[in-house]
């Protein structure tokens, strides 16, 4: 079945002259509307993403959008009309935020927070309208967790990031060693579920994993610098970022794990290869 608004893999069905047909093994065939199209043969898979062309019928293009279906994007505004705004997605036809899915009036320039949605005829289109899409409360994700995040407003106590598409989370200002820009995309890890259900999350990887392999980067470290790191648990917290991109937290952990095995010593003014 194919999916709009989605990347679907789908197979030549015909060549008719110049226009080449796509079709899933349960579709109608889909004209493929690229410009310049790839060589391929009649049975040869094709990635592509799939919509509803103005006329109402399904088309694809192997021109990949910045956002899918279901997606939150940052996305800047080209072009205002009467019907609302239009955002740059990476195709040729710009993105349309109707007047209706607008908090306030669009500026062109200004890039905003979206949702991209399906109406009841299965056009694309976005929406600044997010809140009712996202969860404050989580029921289903896990401490540790690896997922993907999307950088939204700032707060008195940090960055409230997008997980998956689904739920807000709290990156804390104290426990952030590198700058975020809004609608900044990257990986992160569920830090904590609290006890009223909501996620404090981290850029980095927590528990004894993350330790394990700084460990490996600390004796290498010292083995490259005649055994002596000036790097120690008293150190502020943006030099041990800026040398390992990692906490003074889990920093602490990693040297007090080779204190204990007897690999280094904690001096003042850093640590000693034993």
């Amino acid at each position: 079945m194919i999916e709009i608004g989605k990347i679907n893999t789908l197979k030549v069905a015909s060549r008719v002259g110049s226009e080449i047909y796509l079709a899933s093994a349960a579709s109608a065939k889909v004209l493929l509307v690229d410009k310049r199209p790839p060589i391929c043969q009649v049975g040869e898979a094709l990635e592509v993403f799939v919509y509803v062309d103005t006329e109402g019928h399904l088309a694809a293009t192997t021109t990949i959008p910045k956002a899918l279906v279901d997606d939150i994007a940052w996305l800047k505004v080209v072009s205002l009309n009467y019907v609302g705004a239009f955002l740059d997605w990476g195709l040729p036809k710009d993105l349309l935020v109707p007047f209706g899915e607008q908090h306030h009036e669009l500026e062109v320039g200004k890039s905003y927070l979206v949702k991209l949605f399906l109406d009841k005829q299965n056009r694309i289109l976005a929406t600044t309208k997010i809140e009712k899409f996202i969860a404050e409360e989580n029921f289903y994700l896990k401490a540790g967790q690896k997922v993907s995040l999307l950088i939204a407003d700032k707060t008195d106590l940090g960055i409230k990031a997008i997980i998956n598409n689904s739920h807000w989370g709290m990156l804390y200002e104290n426990e952030l060693f590198q700058p975020v820009q809004k609608g900044q995309k990257l990986d992160g890890f569920i830090r904590h579920i609290r006890e009223d259900n909501k996620i404090d999350l981290t850029l980095h990887q927590p528990g004894y994993g993350k330790v394990d392999e700084l460990t490996d980067k600390i004796l290498a470290r010292l083995n490259n610098n005649q055994g002596f790191l000036p790097l120690s648990d008293k150190s502020p917290p943006e030099a041990i970022y800026s040398t390992f991109g990692v906490s003074k937290k889990v920093f602490k952990q990693a040297i007090g794990a080779l204190y204990k095995k007897k690999l280094v010593l904690i001096e003042k003014e850093g640590i000693r290869l034993v």
